[in-house]
């Protein structure tokens, strides 16, 4: 997962149009189902790998202990009187020319390096980095923490719409995260683009045991762990992998982030989150008959980033508008997820044909009616 956030830094979050109290606005029920509708129709297929700890590899949500505490979840993961039931979280976001998804997936335990031995050095390499001040010897610390109580990675599928029809949108391009690290796909291959399997509208994704980075799935000898895969589909219901029922597939079902993991963060610190972050970016919204308007700054409440986690390296995962890439560090924290498009064009180095005006983005309080 990325790298760790520390719990003193100072939070000031600004958002283009988006004040306290528009943060926690309710979207209205018809873009929520609009939302759902649209994160449905392009929901991926993960092929799980798994790894000596299979329950540590179900995808699941992050209250499926019945709290919303981060420090217990490493703990209760191991405990099977809880289910680990197959949910994916999701938010959208929309232009005149596409659809920018967002898809989460939660883990329990990232547990890199083994359950026992992962989290001791993981320890080991903190305590040595704060006895010795900055300087990291194993280079470590930063950017490949062995093991830590909760894991969110995901991945960000553009769709290029036609019309309002659904059916006839195409997934254009696929971006996954794995370790401070955007991997970068066009669903038919471009110039200078890997690409990414799309099967029914539905990109083709890898999401590897233990660590759970997520890529392009293509088969290869490196995707195939000795412990097998689980291949979670779309199903709009939340199975359970270890019914006596289940089999390779297992259906998730679909959770906004809107409404589950976002009122948590503006609350700050807290039972679910350990740390947060600075936040300051503008985007551009459309105006009268979907022209952009001019860009604004507002600030937003306190916004946790990294869950609360005791367990290895503290508080080292992080929640979506936390994802960053290690070679973007001059971007605006957050760029990724609360503006999609700007970042998704740059990335692929796409014209004037690709939109960077917003339409929906409920995070910064632009919302469809």
């Amino acid at each position: 997962m990325p790298r760790p956030l520390t719990a003193t830094l100072c939070l000031c979050a600004l958002l283009f149009f988006a004040g306290p109290a528009e943060g926690r606005q309710k979207m209205s029920a018809a873009a929520a189902r609009r939302d759902r509708e649209v994160a449905a129709r392009f929901a991926p297929t993960f092929r799980q790998g798994v790894g000596d700890r299979r329950r540590s590899d179900f995808i699941t949500n992050f209250d499926f202990d019945g709290d919303w505490r981060g420090d217990n979840n490493w703990k209760n993961a191991e405990d099977p009187r809880f289910k680990l039931r197959a949910f994916v979280y999701y938010a959208v976001s929309e232009t005149p020319t596409h659809f920018l998804i967002h898809y989460a997936l939660f883990h329990p335990q990232d547990y890199k390096g083994g359950g026992l031995r992962g989290p001791l050095l993981s320890e080991a390499i903190r305590e040595g980095v704060r006895r010795g001040g900055r300087y990291d010897p194993t280079g470590l610390a930063e950017e490949a923490v062995l093991a830590h109580e909760n894991d969110m990675e995901g991945c960000l599928v553009v769709v290029e719409k036609q019309g309002d029809d659904l059916g006839a949108a195409r997934v254009a391009y696929v971006e996954t995260l794995s370790h401070n690290r955007f991997l970068k796909y066009a669903a038919a291959g471009g110039e200078g683009s890997k690409g990414v399997r799309v099967e029914g509208g539905r990109a083709e994704l890898y999401v590897e045991p233990k660590g759970h980075g997520v890529e392009a799935y293509d088969g290869g000898e490196g995707q195939r762990p000795k412990e097998g895969l689980i291949i979670y589909k779309f199903a709009g219901r939340a199975e359970d992998p270890e019914a006596e029922t289940a089999g390779a597939e297992v259906g998730y079902d679909l959770l906004p982030l809107y409404t589950t993991i976002w009122p948590r963060a503006l609350k700050g610190e807290g039972e679910t989150f350990g740390a947060a972050g600075d936040f300051a970016l503008s985007v551009k919204v459309a105006g009268r008959r979907g022209r952009a308007g001019a860009a604004k700054k507002a600030r937003l409440s306190r916004l946790g980033a990294a869950f609360r986690g005791s367990v290895g390296a503290a508080n080292a995962a992080r929640a979506p508008w936390g994802w960053h890439d290690s070679a973007d560090r001059d971007l605006p924290a957050g760029s990724w997820f609360f503006d999609p498009a700007a970042t998704v064009k740059r990335h692929f180095r796409l014209g004037a044909d690709f939109s960077t005006t917003y339409l929906h983005a409920p995070f910064l309080g632009v919302r469809r009616k």
